[in-house]
This record gives structure tokens, C-alpha cells and sequence, in this order.
């Protein structure tokens, strides 16, 4: 059975005090801000209008605690027991690897909660980092097959002394916890826990190996909005659809199902022609949602049906997949939606939460909700009515040379802002830093197809730029809300699409198998591959900035400077290039903060380091030394005068743990490492 471990009892009923003392009298207790959402709030700003750290100070941050994942001694327990002979019902992968360290907490009065790589829910001390309780949901009797262990984030809902944590699994269960002590929730669903697989369509009898969990709930009222992670690369033409659902959080009765692959006499299913919709799956939330509260409303970012980059058995535009939705909290009631990718065959995920905010345009007032997508562009929509702010051009795309595939004829482009990225991939995009690399860089893209935006897979195979895990992927974007300026971190990544006939192996179900190159080339010298180098000019990435009362971009630096001991820049005077690696932004009211260095397509780029920018220019302002790579969302919150900045940390060969960065404590108080 599950399991709950906790502190000393002395220690639990001091942290239980303190979050009695917050319930029962808010106005004394709970600051003025509260990071109580993955995005900060419902609506996914990344913003805390907090402004102690600030450009002068930011410097002379330093540890104020740190906690190691409670993954550690767990997997040492389990080996520990497998090596004596115990039988633990299930089979424990000689190597877990706990780098994906993704999840951002959430902080609740004096109370972070959290989620371990592998789906342990944990509850701190926000001021000390003391563990007050972790809950082992057991979830890796059950991991899906194509699993890498991660997962984003837990919820939070309240009412009246009503504390609940509520956590989808990786093994696709939801499950509701005491936020008090990491006790199941009985009168939920069974034990505590309700089970995602029940009611799925496309019943596949057997828990489904390919279908998780990895992003936090979207809570609306007393509504639990889950989607979910489905593996889509090409294994079949048929899967489950990716339904997104609404459970009541007293409970766990389901409320509502949205069908993003429509069902027979739906809306949508004339866009999945030859009655594909009867056996595609796919087009699931697995990235963020976000909540307007006050209209009971909940914004939902779609992903590519079954499969990523073939579709010739999926015929049409294939609504609702890559679209984003917007959908009534309480019913699940569509109220509009805007299609953002026809017949994705780019792997252009919706995946970042969509951004609400206020902006101001011809002298009104709009309510807007802004998405920010894997292909470069930032769709902005009223969020009421789904109008574009700005208008969007369809526009006619090249047309695939594959036997079977029917692309779409047009895709959309918004008119503003302008693209925060590159799109497409020419000669004169190639890397050039020396007239050896750029032969490199040369002969491999002439090994392949080319061309604009939304140029589809091939069978010699295409270079899409951006690519699969380019643009702006689930770390999202950052919004300050007093002058509607988005912030978003991105990268070209170009990547080789290609499209083959099916082996014996795979069966005669898929038409066409894919191959993915990585963005990468190695020159002929035969070095190892860990000194490759992305093929496009740099920045290998970048950070910009959008005024989306205007629709324009601000301005653009790169994010990160240079690969210090890259051999294959080794004596190269470079000006900053960017660091090549996925990044999260937090905003606050004095500063941009987003860290830089290693992730898995280039572990070897950059150092761990954390930079403040001026939120005006992009001007680097300040830069500290962090002691491994922060691979979580950061987050900020102040509690007894003091502002944390925490971030999850891991990479190869370290521990994965929680840091916690404040000014110098004057008196100097030493935290439990």
C-alpha cells in the first residue's frame, strides 16, 4: 500500500500548528502573495510581485537550504531489498535516472508541496526546508514503457478546513491528500484515489502501458481538471484519445468528459475524414492548464494526434488536436476554441500554459489569454469571446512528397507579435563560427530537405526549425502583469524528420515509421559525440521580450554565454552564444531571472548558472554560480521578511534536491542540508 513518511511527532504537530493557525485566521498569517499554483496563479503569469531580490543584491544570493529528493532513499531501500532476496511484485530498473527533476512547488502559508521525479508528493518548511511528510504513491509498480521519470507539480484546494493536495500519477491515478499530513483522502474516490484508466475510450482492457501523468491538476471551484501524457511516436495508427476530465474535488465523481478526437456526432468529426476519429488517439493536454476563476472557465493547450509525424491515416485538420481550447469549469461545455496547427505532423505540441492577462489595445480594455508554441509564435485571443487581438493570415504551406499524406494547404499565422524564433532553415542559417565548422554544418544539411515553416517529413528526411523540441516547449513564458511584457525562453533546435516503410517488426498497421536526427552534427574527424554542436548560427537560445499591449517584440538576447571548454571551440573569442538548453522564467517586480547550462540533447553546454535581467533591455545585470542545474520551474515567495527564489537541481552524476536562494540572514541561521 501506499506509504507516508514522517517526521518525529513532536516536529509534525509543530509544522500542524502553524497550518492550523494559517486556517484559521488567514488575515494574520498568510502574506500578501502566495505562489499557490504551478504558474504562480491560476492563470499561469510566473510572476511574483516581490522586489527585496533586485538587481543591486542579486549577487550575493546564497543557499538558505537545500532538501534532497526524497527519491534517494527510497530507490536505496528498494535495492536494498531486492539484493536480500525480497520479492517487491514488480521489476526495479537497474538504473533510475532522477536528472528530470522538473517539478516546481507550490507554497501554501509556511508550507511548500511538491512532486519527486518519480511521484513521491512532499511537504516542507518553506522557511527551513525541514521535510514535514512525503507520500509514496507507489507509482512505479506501474511506470509506462516509454516513461522518463518526471513530473511537474502538485494542487492545492481549500474549503473552509478542507486542505487537500491532489496529484495525477504517473500510473494515471488521481489521488487527494490531507495537505496536513499526507494521509489519503477515504471519502475520495476509492481509498483516496480515483482511477484515470476507467471510462477511457477505446477500452484497451489492461492498464495502458503508453499513458501517464506528468503535469499538475487545474483546479476551477471545486473542479479537478487532469489531462494527460500519451506516447505518440509512431508504434500504431490506433491509441486512446487524450479526453480531458473534470472530477469533483470533494468526491472524485467524475463531472465531465471533453473529447479532443471528437466521438460520432460531435462537432469536429468532418475535420477527421474517412471516420478516422473512430480509432485515432492522441491529442491530449499533456502540458499546463490555466484557470479564470472569476468566469469559471479553464484554458486547455491540445497536442498532435497519433502519430507525431505521419498522418496519412488521420485525413483532415483533425480537430481538436494542437488546439486551444476553452472550456466551462464546472460542465465541460466547449465555449470556443482556436485551432493553432492543421494536421500536425511537426510534433507542435501545445504544451506551455497558456498566459491570462490585461492588455490594453485602441484605448479598451481586453481580458486576453496569450499561447506561446513550440513553432515561434505567440497567439493572443480575448479570452472571453476567443477573438484574435491581432489578425491571423492563413497561408499556403509546401505539401508533402509522401505516398499517403494529405497535408493541410494552409496554416495559420498571426500578424503580431512577430515571431520570438526562427523559422525554416536556409544555407545562410548554418553555423559559421569557423570556416571548418561551417563545411561541417554544410555538408549535413545538404544530406537532407529544407525549407520555410511547416515544410512537412520527408522520406530522405527534412530539417524542421524549429524543431520538435524547439520554440517554447512546457517551461512556458512569464508575464508581468503591469505592463502586459511577456517573457519567453526558446530555441531554433533543428531537427531531421523522417518518414520509411513499416519493418515486419512493426507490423502492417502504421503506413510509415519515423526517424528523428538529433539537432546535432559531428565533423569528420570522429570525435565523440559529446562534442557535437548544434548546426544552426547562434544564439542556441535565446530570451525575449513582448509587449503584448502593442504586439511587438522588445528585444531579444541570448540566453547564456559561451561553452567554456568545448573542444570544438577551443581559442574562439565569442561573444555569448547562448547555452543551448531549456529554461523556465520567473518574473518578479524588479527583475527577469532564468538559468542557464546542461539539458539532454547537450549535456556538456554551459555551467550551472542563474542571471538576473533587466526587465527594460534584457541587460544581463547579475549572474551567480549555482552547484548543479536548476531542471525545474523556479518559483519566489517572501515569508518573515526574507525572499526565497527555489528551483528543483539535478544532472548526471548528482543528487536531484530542492535549492532555496535568499539575500544573507543576518543572523546567520544554518538550515539542515
Amino acid at each position: 500500500m501506499p506509504t507516508v513518511r514522517q517526521q518525529p511527532a513532536a516536529l509534525v504537530l509543530v509544522a500542524l500548528t502553524l497550518l492550523v493557525a494559517c486556517s484559521e485566521d488567514a488575515s494574520v498569517s498568510q502574506p500578501p502573495f502566495s505562489w499557490g499554483h504551478y504558474g504562480s496563479d491560476p492563470g499561469s503569469s510566473k510572476y511574483a510581485p516581490l522586489g527585496q531580490i533586485d538587481a543591486e543584491n542579486f549577487a550575493t544570493l546564497e543557499i538558505a537550504w537545500s532538501w534532497t529528493s526524497a527519491d534517494i532513499p527510497l530507490l536505496a531501500e528498494l535495492k536494498r531489498q531486492r539484493k536480500a532476496g525480497k520479492d517487491l511484485g514488480f521489476v526495479l530498473p537497474k538504473r533510475f535516472p532522477l536528472r528530470g527533476f522538473q517539478g516546481t512547488p507550490i507554497q501554501v502559508g509556511t508550507v511548500l508541496y511538491g512532486v519527486t521525479s518519480i511521484g513521491q508528493v512532499y511537504a516542507l518548511d518553506a522557511i527551513s526546508g525541514r521535510q514535514l511528510w512525503v507520500h509514496d504513491p507507489e507509482s512505479y509498480r506501474n511506470f509506462p514503457r516509454h516513461f522518463f521519470p518526471r513530473h511537474r507539480g502538485a494542487s492545492y484546494w481549500r474549503q473552509g478546513d478542507d486542505e487537500r493536495i491532489f496529484l495525477p500519477t504517473i500510473d494515471a491515478y488521481l489521488i487527494a491528500l490531507d495537505a496536513r499530513t499526507g494521509q489519503p483522502i477515504p471519502s475520495f474516490g476509492r481509498d483516496g484515489r480515483v482511477d484515470l484508466l476507467e471510462g477511457l475510450r477505446h477500452d484497451p482492457g489492461t492498464r495502458v502501458r503508453d499513458y501517464s501523468q506528468t503535469s499538475p491538476a487545474a483546479i476551477a471551484g471545486d473542479t479537478v481538471v487532469v489531462g494527460s501524457s500519451i506516447f505518440d511516436q509512431p508504434t500504431s495508427m490506433t491509441h486512446v484519445p487524450g479526453d480531458v476530465r473534470g472530477y469533483d474535488a470533494r468526491t472524485g465523481s467524475l463531472r465531465w468528459s471533453f473529447h479532443t478526437v471528437p466521438s460520432e456526432g460531435e462537432v469536429g468529426t468532418e475535420t477527421w475524414q474517412e471516420e478516422s476519429w473512430r480509432y485515432s488517439g492522441a491529442a491530449n493536454a499533456w502540458g499546463l492548464m490555466s484557470v479564470d476563476e472569476e468566469r469559471g472557465l479553464v484554458y486547455v493547450p491540445t497536442s498532435t494526434p497519433t502519430n507525431d509525424y505521419y498522418g496519412g491515416h488521420r485525413p483532415g485538420d483533425n480537430l481538436f488536436a494542437e488546439t486551444l481550447l476553452c472550456l466551462d469549469a464546472m460542465t465541460g461545455e466547449r465555449r470556443w476554441h482556436q485551432q493553432i496547427v492543421r494536421h500536425g505532423l511537426w510534433d507542435y505540441d501545445l504544451s506551455a500554459a497558456p498566459n491570462l492577462l490585461t492588455l490594453h489595445k485602441d484605448g479598451r480594455e481586453i481580458d486576453a489569454v496569450a499561447q506561446v508554441t513550440k513553432h515561434g509564435f505567440t497567439f493572443v485571443f480575448d479570452r472571453v469571446t476567443g477573438e484574435p487581438v491581432w489578425p491571423i493570415e492563413d497561408r499556403p504551406v509546401p505539401a508533402s512528397q509522401v505516398p499517403g499524406e494529405r497535408t493541410a494547404a494552409t496554416q495559420r499565422f498571426p500578424l503580431r507579435p512577430p515571431p520570438f524564433e526562427r523559422q525554416g532553415l536556409t544555407e545562410d542559417d548554418l553555423l559559421d563560427l569557423t570556416p571548418e565548422l561551417h563545411a561541417a554544418a554544410l555538408e549535413a544539411f545538404r544530406r537532407y530537405e529544407s525549407g520555410p515553416l511547416f515544410t512537412p517529413p520527408s522520406i530522405r528526411g527534412t530539417f524542421s526549425v524549429p524543431g520538435p523540441g524547439g520554440g517554447a516547449s512546457w517551461y512556458g513564458a512569464g508575464v508581468d502583469p503591469e505592463t502586459a511584457t511577456l517573457f519567453v525562453a526558446s530555441r531554433p533546435l533543428a531537427t531531421s524528420l523522417q518518414v520509411r516503410p513499416p519493418t515486419e517488426k512493426r507490423g502492417s498497421e502504421m503506413k510509415y515509421e519515423i526517424t528523428i536526427a538529433l539537432p546535432v552534427f559531428v565533423p569528420e574527424d570522429g570525435r565523440r559525440r559529446t562534442q557535437t554542436l548544434p548546426m544552426m548560427k547562434p544564439p542556441f537560445s535565446q530570451l525575449s521580450a513582448i509587449d503584448l499591449n502593442r504586439g511587438e517584440l522588445l528585444w531579444q538576447v541570448p540566453l547564456g554565454e559561451t561553452m567554456p571548454g568545448h573542444p570544438l571551440l577551443e581559442g574562439l573569442d565569442l561573444p555569448p552564444v547562448g547555452a543551448g538548453a531549456l529554461s523556465c522564467v520567473l518574473a518578479t517586480k524588479t527583475l527577469v531571472i532564468a538559468a542557464d547550462g546542461s539539458d539532454v540533447f547537450h549535456p556538456q553546454f554551459g555551467a550551472p548558472i542563474l542571471r538576473a535581467y533587466d526587465k527594460a533591455t534584457g541587460r544581463v545585470v547579475a549572474s551567480i554560480d549555482l552547484p548543479t542545474h536548476a531542471v525545474g520551474c523556479p518559483m519566489s515567495y517572501e515569508l518573515e521578511g526574507r525572499q526565497y527564489i527555489v528551483f528543483g537541481a539535478a544532472a548526471l552524476g548528482r543528487k536531484p534536491r530542492l535549492i532555496a536562494l535568499a539575500l544573507p540572514d543576518p543572523e546567520r541561521r544554518r538550515a539542515p542540508r
